[in-house]
């Protein structure tokens, strides 16, 4: 046996080790999971994971392929992740609720803490833009009904609606084929606090008050709540406090089925 025969048998030594601690490892994930349920602790610990980060640099100080270690370290995390969310969900979840209420900050907080793929309908149906005024309200409404339709055949995927999408009964029709929907609320004051500085909601445009928040959300509240699955008031409540929240009820939910 040549010298790099000696070194490939010796790098594919290595590689029997990685795979072996990779697969312990996403069982030890799995178990702590059980183990969290199990004796109430929260599921979402950030803390956790600042502490791996802290440990790695601490051991990869001043040592050679940094960047590249640090790299797969990563990788790993994210898969860890989404080992959790799997474990968590075999479904979507829906994001619904006014304009402000925290469809896209909880969904951006589920894709750090989950590594869930995030689908930003508002985003998406902007992109198509000229539809609208080339085909009209209903063509654009059905293009949000069709999204709806692509996504039941995905799991763990936050889905942040459109503060109108629920208005139509068919779209929560499709939403719930494949998803829990999750209602986010908040009152009006804390609406308008939100938005008070942001110029793309033109809804709001030159209607920045509370009276006029609060009926607009009078006039949805009925069809908002008849499509929930869960209710979430998010006033005075962090991300963080309020995805654990989420997640908790939803898992409540799940085991009453």
């Amino acid at each position: 046996m040549n010298q790099l025969d000696i070194l490939r048998e010796s790098l594919g030594q290595c590689d029997e080790i990685l795979l072996d601690a990779l697969l312990m490892r996403n069982r030890i994930v799995e178990d702590i999971m059980v183990y969290k349920e199990a004796n109430d602790i929260p599921i979402l610990q950030p803390e956790q994971e600042a502490k791996q980060r802290e440990w790695l640099n601490r051991r990869m100080e001043g040592k050679r392929h940094k960047d590249e270690v640090t790299a797969v370290f990563e990788e790993i995390t994210r898969n860890s992740k989404k080992i959790q969310a799997r474990k968590l969900f075999d479904y979507n979840i829906v994001l619904i609720g006014f304009m402000g209420a925290g469809k896209s900050t909880i969904s951006d907080f589920l894709r750090t803490v989950f590594a869930m793929e995030v689908v930003e309908m508002d985003q998406i149906i902007a992109e198509r833009e000229g539809m609208f005024e080339t085909y009209g309200e209903e063509y654009f409404r059905n293009l949000e009904t069709e999204l709806l339709i692509e996504m039941q055949s995905k799991s763990n995927v936050v889905i942040s609606c459109g503060g109108g999408v629920p208005m139509r009964e068919r779209n929560v029709v499709e939403m719930k084929k494949n998803g829990r929907v999750v209602l986010l609320t908040a009152k009006p004051e804390t609406i308008l606090n939100r938005v008070k500085d942001n110029h793309d909601r033109p809804l709001l445009e030159g209607n920045k008050n509370v009276s006029f928040i609060g009926d607009l959300m009078e006039k949805r509240r009925e069809k908002y709540q008849a499509a929930a699955d869960i209710v979430i008031e998010t006033d005075g409540k962090d991300k963080l406090e309020i995805c654990e929240e989420l997640v908790h009820r939803l898992r409540a939910l799940d085991a009453q089925e």
